[in-house]
């Protein structure tokens, strides 16, 4: 190989890098809190999860208690609620349907999704919810709760945390086996939620107040869904989805054999699933779908909190169903869930160099001049928010076409299977003859090129099948030499990370992995690990519906729901993963991990199609670890400048505005994470119409609607500011508005623990006019 040269840009980023690889691995060493406390310095108060039986509607068993190290916690004392009546003579499902807020911190906290440095959130474009479905049959025995989280994905802490606090109200009635969580996998909610270290890395700490609201979220959204069911039925329908998606890796798409690929007419998967609720007198209750696609129409350029793409196919089907509400109000229930997602992008006009304007779609992802990080895919809107809001529409309105002509119904038995399985040591049956094992986690060259969708910080190169020896003696210095076994088990993958040989201060990626199967009559719903790719979720559906068929269950639709449980990167085929781009290098169990999920879900399908799910092992527990980096962003208190109080005017609103401008007011502000610890406020702001008949006002928007723009700006020694944007629609009505702020400030006296107050303030009144 010839010797590298560096320019003077590449020698400075080098000399940041070590510098700040060596100040991360001394936080790491000091920020190691051995008392047990997280960022607000308090105790966790998250216990250990019991074990819980595999077989659906039995007792709950009493399993080992999670561990850290030598330190062994006991689970709560389980609390069993009363079950409301049901109805059971009928033909159908009782279904319930809920939604709570999960939005967590706005400010002060790394977004989800990019791993870019800096990219933390400084306001709020749209709020965050948990949607959940619990459906049981007539007798209410067997059930299953499928929740769609607007998160990036869901952690293993987090999944953890939701079935202890379940068990310690319901006792064994929702249980690992009949519980799926799925993220929608937006890249625009809060970081801060994960356990191994990779991921608190990337989070820059491990944030219990953003952990404690979304746990608190979902069990609350399940909750309303168990309150709320009713007699129903399910209907389903499945269509194609044209102009929201493209692949992100075509050149690795190609590697798969040609005669698989010519059974497809496109290198994504267009198809939607569809299933619609109603209740035995035709009322609407509720929208599940699922579409592969990624949530990436915000790039990571962004600052505001919001739910994306799906998300904002959610809130057009929830507000055409929930008339008179504000948006994340109302009894309808919509949400949109993830798919084999891991290769497709919304940014449908490609990728462009953006010095230039020509195409990069190439293998390398990189422009002539600049590389990849002027390899930039765009969407096709304005900017980012209007191509959001058109990829959203588009998969709103053939949600919409399909939940209208559903007419097939869904009937037949619930039944859940589930295992947990260490990824890091399956052994394969390829063929009669051959076998090959899975990989401990490893992280490849190609995943710090990220993708056209959002570029690596460094000039690392999506291909990469070959180590530079700079970056391999840096890593070795300060990480450790990964060992022959991983390098050869990973090939043809440079290693860049060897995270599964990597442990302290906890283990950077998981070993303990979920798989797990839920059925609804011929509905297969696969709840998947991670970020499958367009033909690796096509390869797993093929493969666990041949196993039911096999089995004496025929004509079973099976559905990749993608992002549950627990976050393991991507999973590309065998073929793909020779290439080595951003996917591929991102599939940490090597390159026969999905043979490995193809094998342990077919298992799973075998067992529900010839009634022996009581006989699946168990598998080994996943850990809990109490003990984690705290954030690295200090708790200070809030301060005003001199003479003014918290929500005081900085700058008025004009005194006339007309629809299709922008009312903007900016406030003394405090720091909007406060208001995640003390949720006296539901909302960060309001836009309210006066009512002159009742002289009253009423809201009209709040901070979940995407007409309003909530932007936090951070000052010095504790002052911000707050300033709120109303992007007044067409709709809007003419008369006099308002604008109210509403935000919590943290009082720190000497010796005194912190205080959280609330506080609220509008600005004056506006009038809107249709016309000059």
């Amino acid at each position: 190989m010839a010797k590298r040269t560096f320019s003077m840009l590449e020698t400075f980023l080098i000399f940041l890098l070590v510098l700040m690889t060596a100040i991360t691995v001394a936080l790491l060493s000091l920020l190691f809190i051995t008392s047990g406390t997280i960022e607000n310095h308090k105790d966790s108060g998250f216990p250990s999860t019991q074990s819980s039986p595999t077989t659906v509607g039995s007792t709950a068993s009493q399993g080992p208690a999670h561990t850290d190290g030598a330190t062994i916690t006991k689970a709560p004392p389980v609390v069993s609620t009363p079950e409301p009546p049901l109805f059971q003579n009928f033909s159908g499902y009782h279904i319930g349907v809920g939604r709570a807020d999960c939005t967590g911190q706005v400010a002060d906290i790394n977004l989800m999704g990019y791993s870019k440095t800096g990219q933390n959130a400084r306001g709020i474009l749209t709020r965050l919810y948990s949607r959940a479905f619990v459906i049981a049959e007539p007798d209410g025995l067997n059930r299953m709760v499928f929740v769609s989280v607007d998160i990036g994905m869901v952690s293993q802490r987090l999944r953890l945390e939701v079935l202890n606090r379940l068990q310690s109200k319901y006792g064994s009635l929702y249980r690992r086996d009949n519980v799926v969580l799925s993220g929608t996998h937006t890249h625009s909610g809060p970081a801060g939620f994960f356990q191994y270290t990779v991921f608190v890395i990337a989070s820059e700490g491990f944030s219990n107040r953003t952990f404690e609201y979304m746990v608190t979220g979902i069990v609350k959204s399940i909750e309303m869904a168990h309150r709320n069911m009713k007699p129903g039925k399910i209907f389903i329908n499945k269509g194609i989805v044209e102009g929201a998606q493209i692949n992100r890796s075509p050149s690795s798409y190609l590697q798969n054999p040609e005669s698989e690929r010519a059974r497809y007419s496109s290198n994504t998967d267009k198809e939607m699933v569809v299933l619609k609720m109603q209740d035995l007198n035709g009322a609407e209750l509720g929208l599940l779908s699922w579409f592969a696609i990624h949530p990436v129409s915000m790039n990571n350029s962004n600052h505001l909190v919001n739910s994306d793409n799906m998300g904002y196919a959610s809130y057009l089907f929830e507000q055409e169903k929930n008339k008179g509400y504000l948006p994340g109000q109302g009894p309808y229930v919509a949400a949109f869930a993830s798919s084999n997602l891991g290769d497709v992008s919304p940014n449908v006009l490609g990728p462009r160099c953006i010095n230039t304007g020509e195409s990069c779609d190439n293998a390398n992802s990189s422009c002539p001049i600049g590389g990849p990080s002027m390899c930039v895919a765009v969407g096709p809107g304005q900017d980012m928010l209007h191509s959001t809001q058109i990829i959203g529409r588009i998969i709103y309105k053939k949600a919409k076409e399909l939940y209208d002509s559903a007419s097939q119904e869904v009937m037949g038995p619930l039944v859940a299977a589930h295992q947990w399985v260490n990824m890091t040591d399956v052994t394969v049956q390829l063929n009669s003859t051959h076998t090959v094992k899975t990989c401990k986690p490893a992280l490849g060259y190609s995943f710090a090129a990220g993708t056209i969708d959002g570029f690596g910080s460094l000039n690392f190169t999506q291909g990469t099948t070959v180590g530079d020896p700079f970056w391999d003696t840096l890593r070795d210095q300060i990480l450790g030499k990964p060992s022959e076994e991983i390098k050869e088990c990973h090939k043809p993958k440079p290693i860049l990370l060897h995270t599964g040989e990597l442990t302290k201060p906890h283990p950077w990626h998981p070993d303990i992995v979920d798989v797990q199967i839920v059925t609804i009559g011929y509905l297969a719903i696969t709840a998947i690990p991670g970020e499958f790719t367009t033909m690796s979720g096509r390869r797993l559906r093929e493969a666990v519906q041949a196993e039911f068929a096999t089995n004496g269950m025929e004509n079973m639709t099976i559905v990749i729901s993608g992002l549950c449980n627990v976050y393991t990167h991507y999973i590309t085929t065998f073929e793909e993963y020779q290439a080595q781009r951003y996917e591929a290098a991102s599939t940490i169990y090597g390159p026969h991990t999905l043979s490995a999920y193809i094998q342990l879900f077919r298992g799973l399908a075998k067992a529900i199609a010839t009634d022996t799910v009581a006989n699946l092992s168990r598998g080994p527990e996943p850990p809990f670890f109490k003990q984690l980096i705290a954030s690295l962003i200090p708790n200070i208190a809030d301060r005003t400048p001199i003479g003014k109080n918290f929500g005081d005017v900085l700058q008025p609103a004009q005194p006339t505005y007309r629809v299709g401008e922008v009312a903007e007011v900016t406030f003394v502000g405090a720091n909007p994470k406060n208001s995640a610890e003390n949720q006296t406020h539901q909302t960060f702001l309001t836009v309210e119409k006066y009512e002159a008949t009742s002289a009253s006002w009423r809201t009209v928007h709040n901070d979940a609607s995407w007409e309003t723009r909530f932007y936090w700006h951070k000052g010095l020694l504790g002052h911000s500011n707050a300033t709120i944007q109303w992007h007044i629609p067409d709709t809007a009505q003419p008369g006099i508005y308002r604008i109210r702020y509403f935000g919590h400030s943290r009082k720190q006296e000497f010796l005194k623990p912190a205080v959280i107050l609330p506080f609220e303030s509008a600005s004056s009144a506006f009038e809107v006019v249709t016309a000059w």
